[in-house]
């Protein structure tokens, strides 16, 4: 057997708090990983963590993420699959990514999960929706209703997943290797450039 990895991810923000009114819990997006590190994981998400109005299907980036929201938090959860599916879900993925551009934020999905009614716009996902279909497609059926209906919640009560990590995104990259390079002050650059061009040294 193999394993594919779910992050369900906590962070802060309007919409994210709002998100968690509706589920219930703090975590309110859903990552599908083909690793535990979260190194080619996947999401129908913000397309930059600073800027959440801009959404659609995203390779995840902890580093670039960890630089936006050091604290938030990661449960990563690993899930038995065969082979074959994890080489169907893997190449599924990479074949979205490159059509990243085509698939967007499904928003007027949102008060249909309210109501309870299935609400399928082409091309058009939440994070969980985008990885219930993916899953039912390679046959990992986890769920008794439609895929346009589950929430992270769902995710978070699944009984067939393993529990990997929980914790900080901070203390995730750093148990895996990641330290993101932090941005230097513009005027820290701007005298070291200085500094070179009269001196020949750095500062």
């Amino acid at each position: 057997m193999e394993n594919i990895y779910l992050a369900l991810v906590d962070t802060p923000g309007i919409f994210a708090s709002i998100i968690r009114r509706v589920t219930g819990i703090n975590y309110i997006h859903v990552v599908l990983s083909l690793d535990e590190e979260l190194r080619e994981a996947y999401s129908v998400g913000r397309r930059n963590p600073a800027i959440p109005i801009f959404a659609g299907f995203e390779k995840e980036d902890t580093e670039k993420i960890e630089r936006q929201f050091p604290t938030a938090l990661y449960k990563v959860l690993s899930l038995e699959c065969t082979k074959e599916q994890k080489m169907g879900i893997a190449r599924q993925l990479r074949e979205c990514y490159e059509k990243r551009f085509q698939y967007h934020y499904c928003i007027l999905g949102l008060p249909m999960i309210l109501l309870n009614i299935p609400f399928y716009q082409k091309n058009h996902y939440t994070c969980s929706s985008f990885t219930a279909n993916i899953l039912q497609e390679n046959g990992i059926a986890l769920f008794d209703k439609h895929f346009s209906l589950v929430t992270p919640r769902d995710f978070y009560e699944l009984e067939q997943t393993r529990m990997i990590y929980e914790g900080t995104l901070q203390t995730f990259n750093r148990l895996n290797g990641c330290y993101p390079v932090k941005r230097r002050n513009m005027f820290r650059q701007m005298w070291r450039k200085l500094s070179f061009a009269v001196n020949g040294v750095y500062l």
